[in-house]
């Protein structure tokens, strides 16, 4: 707080992330509370409701000016960065740098608008029509009791505005403050829910149920700051090359793979997948093979801790690890400009070679990175549901591996910028090094 730029980054993101928070309490208009009142319940149930509600920091479950949170934005970066693989031209976007990342943040921007109206339109009729998949079967909400069309273009509008509203401000967070502007909203929504699921604990299991809660998590943070801090380093040589006078190059580096390259996006592509089966089954007949097949996905998708759901969502973790990392780390790419830079690895010779090394041991990383997600992911919701039986689903959701696997991520990320702006006007960092 003594470095003067440094205090009035952390300043400004803070009240960033307050203004956040209170708009994840402003009413939407035209909705009924009883309503919204009635989704808070079916959210402590679990199932899609309560994932989408992690990522809102409860604005959904209040249905307020934020309640899509950050996700179209999430949503949309992510289909942006598949498209790179499969589209020339955002492929040259890629490689013309500055200029052509901010082509690929505008048309990110205007997808996230596309899909909040999309998603924000989907949720007015299927509140409106008893919640379709999001909540029980057994429900009746009506989330728009006087629906009409200008009540609808209210809705919609006043939701697709705040996404786009919160975009704005994560990107405002990112270049004025400290840190990512859209993981820290993540974070805040993440975080914001445990006291009250810590309270929740307490009053159902007491002193004992939140110790068992916390030692848990203590157990899994230690987890999640030794998987995440793991890299493979690959040592790279640059040769040695004269430009007029001066000599350059000659130093050695290496090329930084992460253990879970890929993150917590496994977990939301898992999730999605399983969330499609209880949302297709509100289509189905209501009487013979139909109402058998609704059976089976009420009673194996909507229980989080059924065997065949936990192995169905360990089993796309780790698939949808390796295709994220495939995407997000090109071997062919990255030898390419090894090669271009007059770098090499020692002992692999450059081109095909190196191309191949590379891919070999990015995919011999990524298999204990996949097992350690799918493991954060259905580890502390056996725990739960075995220990602290009766417990409802938001336990897990909010004490388990995806929570805290972004808030630890997240956290340490902001902390290295503090530390590194620290060192860069010669003050002693706060993470121990001078």
């Amino acid at each position: 707080m003594k470095v003067p730029d440094l205090r009035n980054k952390i300043l400004f993101t803070i009240f960033m992330l307050a203004i956040y928070r209170l708009g994840s309490y402003l009413p939407t208009p035209g909705i009924d509370q009883n309503a919204v009142n009635a989704i808070k319940e079916q959210a402590e149930q679990g199932g899609v409701l309560a994932f989408l509600t992690l990522f809102s920091g409860k604005a959904l479950t209040q249905f307020a000016l934020f309640a899509l949170g950050i996700m179209p934005y999430i949503t949309s970066s992510i289909i942006m960065q598949i498209l790179t693989v499969v589209i020339p031209k955002l492929q040259q976007w890629q490689e013309q740098g500055a200029v052509g990342q901010r082509k690929t943040t505008q048309w990110t921007r205007y997808l996230t608008i596309a899909i909040a109206l999309l998603q924000s339109t989907g949720l007015v009729f299927l509140f409106h029509n008893g919640g379709g998949g999001l909540v029980s079967s057994d429900s009746n909400i009506d989330l728009v009791p006087n629906f009409g069309v200008f009540r609808v273009l209210l809705i919609v509008s006043t939701l697709t505005a705040g996404t786009a509203l919160l975009m704005w401000m994560g990107e405002t967070i990112t270049q004025r403050g400290i840190g990512n502007g859209m993981s820290l909203i993540i974070f805040a929504s993440v975080v914001s829910a445990l006291p009250g699921t810590g309270s929740q604990v307490k009053a159902e299991d007491g002193y004992g149920g939140l110790a068992i809660i916390l030692a848990m998590a203590a157990a899994m943070l230690i987890f999640i700051v030794f998987i995440e801090q793991g890299q493979r380093r690959i040592p790279v040589q640059f040769a040695k090359r004269v430009v007029g006078r001066r000599m350059y190059g000659g130093q050695n580096s290496y090329i930084p793979l992460k253990v879970n390259q890929a993150g917590i996006i496994p977990i939301i592509f898992a999730n999605a997948v399983l969330n499609l089966p209880v949302l297709l089954s509100q289509v189905l007949p209501t009487k013979g093979w139909g109402k058998s097949v609704s059976s089976f996905i009420d009673d194996v998708f909507r229980d989080s801790t059924h065997w065949l759901y936990l192995t169905s969502f360990g089993l796309l973790i780790i698939g949808f690890a390796y295709f994220y990392t495939a995407i997000a780390f090109d071997p062919v790419q990255q030898a390419d400009n090894l090669r271009k830079q007059g770098g090499f690895i020692p002992g692999i010779r450059p081109g095909p070679q190196t191309e191949r090394y590379l891919a070999k041991t990015l995919s011999r990383i990524t298999l204990p990175g996949a097992i350690f997600i799918a493991i954060l992911a259905i580890v502390p919701a056996i725990v739960i549901a075995i220990l602290l039986s009766g417990q409802s689903a938001n336990i897990g959701q909010n004490f388990g591996g995806t929570s805290l696997l972004i808030a630890v991520g997240v956290a340490l990320e902001t902390m290295k910028q503090i530390d590194g702006q620290l060192m860069m006007r010669n003050y002693e960092g706060f993470l121990g090094a001078k």
